[in-house]
């Protein structure tokens, strides 16, 4: 779950590879954090207009820091602090993955065998599929299901229940070929969330609670977004909107909380993070699982493009990167590197660990830059490596790039259109109900000469269709936090009647979760 310009940086960031220099000896890792750390991490907010930052550090079965900097929410004093709690994101994956392991262990799941083993119900839009698709599929994002495909059922907030988003997958086209390549989603673990509620009779929330919250001692955690009653030291947060950075509305929405719905602190996930460089043992020496299951959430299953970096990044060279379970496995400075990152809507955050070194670092900010969680996590895994390198500076660069490349994208696109030309129908003959399989209805609607459309699942999805050019509209959403206008374009028929509707971004920094390309929208006959 999932993203700083958006989440489209943080996916730009994730395509850059880990560095790894092979080195023939390693020196010892010194002790204490990285000298002058606090101003670099102040630096850093400075630079990426970040409000306030969540670090932990441990090493050698120890906290050497689990701190707060910044503010909760802007205009607020309220600091953050070890105990102030963050949206985790898609960081919540790898406790999913867990959560089978457990159930591998217990002898209730096994990792290859077939879904429908488990979830009778289950169907994929190939039936071959649907009855090849592992439990370990479910976790390796090489189901041939495209980019964030179907996340329009859960995202923005819907009233989809988590069942009916998994019975959707039915009818969503594979981009690729079952196994054939990697394309990052979340669906399937909202399927993985199903299938460990039918085995455990527990619910994914109340599953991850007692198995593995309680026992890793993460008593001040959540498996959910909190209830108002349990909102005191929470972060706010925040995003770019129209120019300004402000506080956003959280995601509450439970329905893919598999995926990306933890919420956790520096002192917590200083547990998690010991727990993680242990192969799953406790800081009281008990095992949260067992050594055989830390294996297998390591090992990876889908191999990844492994692109040079550009010369600004020369130090970021990895060896190998792939997927495994919940986790991305690469290698940095000679060292194999786990971690994932996560993003919401004004939270995105960066867990790591280096088993070799006993070392975790995980960074949580209230807003979306995933510049700033990679200068401060490479800052801190280099200093305990004996390496230095700028990634102030680096990052910098990074989003200088991704600005200037989406400014430009913005700038070609204004410039291809023929302001000039009309739409082919009076606006009335637009209007109507538009159905997609995967999704449902979509309504347009002729309000006093005014274009309406509205996701009829989705209530933040409504907004005006302003003309583009011929018979292409921009949906440009009444609330303006949603910062994901799209292209709406109507096909004709031979008789001059709508035959279709397609979508797609208006905007290179959209977050990919809107897979508004992915609908194919037809008249719903009256």
């Amino acid at each position: 779950m999932t993203r700083t310009a958006r989440q489209l940086l943080v996916l730009t960031l994730l395509a850059l590879p880990l560095p790894a220099h092979a080195q023939k000896a390693k020196p010892a890792a010194p002790a204490g954090t990285p000298p002058g750390l606090d101003r670099y991490v102040d630096s850093v907010m400075k630079a990426f207009g970040v409000p306030g930052i969540s670090l932990t550090i441990v090493k050698d079965g120890k906290v050497v820091l689990a701190k707060g900097y910044g503010v909760r929410r802007l205009g607020d004093p309220t600091p953050v602090d070890a105990g102030t709690l963050f949206g985790i994101a898609s960081n919540t994956k790898v406790f999913t993955a867990l959560s089978l392991g457990l159930l591998v262990e217990r002898g209730k799941v096994e990792w290859d065998a077939p879904v429908i083993n488990y979830l009778p119900w289950f169907q994929m839009y190939d039936s071959w599929v649907t009855r090849e698709i592992t439990v370990r599929d479910l976790l390796v994002h090489r189901s041939g299901l495209g980019l964030g495909a179907g996340d329009l059922l859960w995202w923005p907030a819907s009233d989809y229940t988590r069942a009916q988003i998994a019975r959707q997958l039915r009818f969503i086209k594979p981009a690729t070929s079952f196994r054939y390549s990697y394309a990052y989603d979340n669906v399937l673990y909202t399927v993985a969330g199903e299938l460990i509620e039918a085995v455990s009779g527990q619910t994914w929330e109340e599953f991850v609670r007692t198995n593995i919250l309680v026992p890793a001692g993460m008593t001040t955690s959540f498996s959910h977004y909190p209830a108002p009653d349990q909102r005191g030291n929470l972060a706010s947060p925040h995003a770019v909107v129209e120019g300004t950075l402000k506080p956003v509305w959280p995601d509450t929405s439970a329905a893919t909380n598999p995926a990306g719905g933890i919420m956790t602190n520096a002192q917590d996930v200083a547990k998690w993070l010991m727990i993680m460089a242990d192969s799953g043992r406790t800081g009281d020496g008990q095992s949260l699982y067992t050594t055989r299951t830390a294996r297998t959430l390591w090992m990876p299953v889908t191999i990844l493009n492994n692109n040079p970096p550009p010369p600004q990044l020369a130090p970021l060279k990895a060896n190998f990167r792939g997927y495994a379970l919940g986790l991305n496995m690469s290698d940095y400075r000679g060292y194999k590197i786990a971690e994932h990152t996560g993003g919401l809507p004004g939270f995105v955050s960066e867990v790591t660990t280096v088993p070799d070194l006993r070392l975790g670092v995980a960074v949580f900010t209230n807003a979306e830059s995933g510049a700033a969680f990679r200068s401060i996590t490479l800052r801190v895994l280099d200093y305990y490596m004996g390496a230095k390198f700028d990634w102030l500076a680096a990052y910098k660069w990074v989003q200088a790039r991704n600005d200037s490349a989406n400014a430009a994208a913005m700038k070609a696109s204004a410039t291809a259109r023929n302001a000039d030309s009309k739409p082919s129908l009076a606006l009335a003959n637009y209007a109507g109900t538009y159905r997609d399989p995967w999704y449902g209805d979509v309504a347009i609607a002729d309000e006093n000469g005014q274009l309406m459309i509205r996701f009829t699942h989705s209530p933040v999805l409504v907004g005006k269709l302003e003309h583009w050019q011929y018979d292409t509209f921009v949906a440009r959403w009444t609330d303006r936090e949603v910062r994901a206008d799209a292209y709406v374009t109507f096909t004709l028929d031979p008789d001059g009647r709508v035959a279709s509707v397609r979508m797609l971004p208006a905007s290179p920094d959209v977050d990919f979760s809107f897979d508004f390309q992915d609908l194919d929208l037809k008249p719903v006959k009256r």
